[in-house]
């Protein structure tokens, strides 16, 4: 630990230095972002080596690696950091008719899909000058857990390369704030007169040849596990990496799919698409935002989530009495 008169001599630009360079694994980048001189990081990372009374970096042929210990100082920097960011933010409060910032959120296309047009509507009402860009985000395959599959995503937000992410999944640490924006179930995706509107039983489902949306080309998906349960299977004659693309395969041949009901309710009719109930429950599962607490601090990000809440349970609200608001 340090004592106070060690603290006295420490130089804050060293703890940003530090989170540049974990997140280049580079000094000749960290310089460029930094706008120093590669010497001038080199020299820094020194004085931090004598600081912490670790190597930190390891050099290799490509950069450098963090050692264990600078590792486990990462989330202890980049909390401290956000804290002083948020506070000299502060100075100037977050106005959202006058701000121009640009917010990141990561979300899976399904779920994009669904709460971007109320959020744009309301953004252009509320802040002009505020843009958005989404990132998709997508589970690990073949994790044996939901904890484990959205790992990435935890990383992600920690490192802050996206400001909020939006995922069908709740158990994160607590030092995270999660928030229901909206709920969710599934139904049969299919063109319109399709045959097997009119006789959608179990057997036939079963019977059909089926899309599934995967962005790794896995055939097996959250379905035949349902199946599974029952001994039945399917097959699953094609793959495709997202909902949108998957909705203009499906208007042109006889495959159905499993899709997100509301999705399906926003996007589908002009490809020529409907939904049909599902002949077995095929699961309901709520759309989280997902936000370090740390992170909240900032009132811009707050303001964010704020209206990402409220568009969505508005707009969605509506939406599910037949007078949807977009």
């Amino acid at each position: 630990m340090l004592n106070q008169t060690d603290l006295s001599r420490v130089d804050l630009n060293l703890l940003v230095l530090f989170e540049v360079v974990i997140e280049e694994r580079h000094v000749g980048r960290s310089a460029e972002r930094l706008s120093l001189s590669p010497s001038a990081v080199s020299h820094g990372l020194g004085r931090l080596r004598s600081l912490m009374r670790d190597p930190l970096f390891l050099k290799t042929p490509r950069g450098v690696v963090p050692t264990d210990r600078a590792t486990e100082l990462a989330a202890p920097v980049a909390e401290i950091l956000a804290r002083v960011r948020s506070v000299i933010a502060s100075a100037e409060p977050f106005d959202s008719s006058r701000s121009t910032r640009r917010f990141v959120v990561g979300a899976p296309d399904g779920a994009s899909s669904v709460f971007l047009p109320p959020l744009l509507a309301q953004v252009r009402l509320e802040a002009p000058g505020v843009d958005i860009s989404i990132r998709q985000l997508l589970p690990r395959p073949g994790e044996p857990s939901p904890a484990l599959a959205w790992r990435d995503t935890i990383a992600e937000l920690e490192a802050r390369t996206m400001d909020v992410a939006v995922v069908p999944f709740d158990d994160f640490p607590v030092r995270f704030v999660v928030d229901t924006i909206y709920e969710e179930d599934f139904v049969i995706a299919l063109r319109a007169g399709h045959p097997f509107a009119s006789d959608p039983s179990l057997e036939n489902y079963c019977a059909m040849q089926h899309l599934v949306v995967s962005s790794a080309g896995d055939p097996t998906g959250f379905v035949d596990r349902v199946l599974a349960e029952r001994a039945l299977s399917r097959r699953v004659a094609l793959t495709v990496p997202n909902f949108m693309f998957g909705l203009a395969v499906l208007a042109e041949t006889d495959l159905i799919s499993a899709y997100p009901r509301r999705f399906i309710a926003m996007h589908a009719s002009r490809f020529g698409v409907v939904g049909i109930d599902a002949p077995i429950l095929l699961g309901h599962f709520k759309m989280n935002s997902i936000v370090p607490k740390v992170a909240m601090m900032d009132a811009g990000l707050a303001w964010l989530v704020g209206l990402l809440q409220r568009t969505c349970q508005s707009a969605l609200s509506n939406a599910d009495t037949g007078h949807p608001s977009w």
